[in-house]
């Protein structure tokens, strides 16, 4: 079975060291999170989130995967340094895309602080290297994307047809000290704040505040992706229908319709049969897709996940790589890239 995972990361020296001061702020205690003397999990395989070559593919080759997604770690990039940063990270990862056809895609990376450098990037990620959507991580200046200032980034994905991946970022630092410290070691609120509930949180507020300000009604087939099951939101979509209806938002559809309408999700390497059935049972098979979050989750059990789970055949091809085709235009034998797909198998 051919395998295609969303959520698969690297990163650029240079774009980690710009935004390496804002994280450190956001989040005190942040080196504790890649600490393995201190217990933290998601830290074995962090050599490889710098390889994009041969140490990646010989691990997708040991676990089944066909075709990685790959996204740039980038988050909290100044605004005086982001486009040039991201520009260079972005040819970097289209020369290893260009190196290993079938094997990997590519997100682009944006400087999301110069709203419309970052249309023009996503623009020419799309229409010159062949990029198959963004991964946005988290607020820019303490903003979510639905303010207006990031309207020319949402209007270029609409456009081009492309997916915004929502990934997780810390929350602002007010948020952070008030929910997640509270006395806990540096390594304890360092985890509670990110992987283990805070950032997850962060994206569900995230993409509600954008369905709340009618993004999805100014731009209806705007595809947007949620990692880790969507981030907590499937398991409230009657709750959040309940306590704002139509006619308290002035909203065209329900919750439960955008997210049908416009959402995608994927495991991000949270391997549960009962969060796949719930998904499955609550916003259809066909608005799920396969992910690892690698290196920071290996790749060991993606295949036995799909394997060991209930569903048809027909359905596990849909998780493994016939939604990924449909969502980022993949052809069949064609190589590699937006309206383009995977040779392999």
């Amino acid at each position: 079975m051919r395998i295609v995972t969303l959520e698969e990361h690297w990163s650029d020296p240079a774009v980690s060291a710009a935004g390496a001061p804002a994280m450190t702020e956001l989040v005190p205690g942040h080196a504790a999170v890649f600490d393995v003397s201190a217990g933290m999990p998601y830290t074995e395989r962090l050599d490889l989130l710098a390889d994009l070559g041969a140490a990646r593919i010989a691990d997708m080759d040991r676990n089944g995967i066909t075709t990685q997604v790959l996204s740039c770690l980038n988050t909290f990039l100044p605004a005086d340094v982001a486009p040039a940063l991201t520009t260079a990270a972005n040819d970097t990862v289209a020369e290893a895309v260009k190196a290993h056809p079938g094997r990997f895609a590519a997100f682009a990376t944006l400087p999301t602080a110069v709203p419309d450098a970052a249309a023009g990037e996503l623009r020419r990620c799309v229409g010159e290297l062949g990029f198959v959507g963004t991964m946005i991580m988290g607020r820019t200046d303490g903003e979510f994307l639905d303010q207006p200032r990031f309207d020319p980034i949402l209007r270029a994905a609409s456009e081009l047809a492309v997916p915004i991946y929502l990934h997780p970022a810390p929350p602002p630092l007010a948020v952070s000290d008030a929910n997640y410290a509270g006395g806990l070691s540096p390594a304890v609120s360092a985890a509670f704040r990110l992987a283990a509930w805070g950032w997850h949180q962060e994206t569900a507020v995230h993409f509600l505040h954008l369905v709340l300000a009618g993004v999805l009604d100014r731009y209806p087939d705007l595809q947007f992706v949620l990692g880790h099951w969507g981030e907590f939101i499937p398991f409230y979509l009657d709750r959040l229908d309940e306590a704002m209806p139509r006619r308290l938002t002035g909203l065209d559809r329900t919750f439960r319709e955008y997210f049908r309408d416009n959402v995608f999700i994927t495991p991000s390497g949270m391997f549960s049969q009962a969060q796949l059935r719930y998904c499955v049972d609550t916003v259809g098979v066909d608005r799920i897709i396969h992910a690892v979050d690698f290196p920071m989750l290996g790749n060991e059990g993606a295949v036995s996940f799909l394997a060991d789970s209930d569903l048809s055949e027909e359905d596990r091809e849909k998780i493994a790589h016939g939604n990924a085709d449909k969502l980022l235009g993949f052809r069949l034998g064609d190589g590699l890239g937006r309206g383009a797909g995977p040779s392999l198998g």
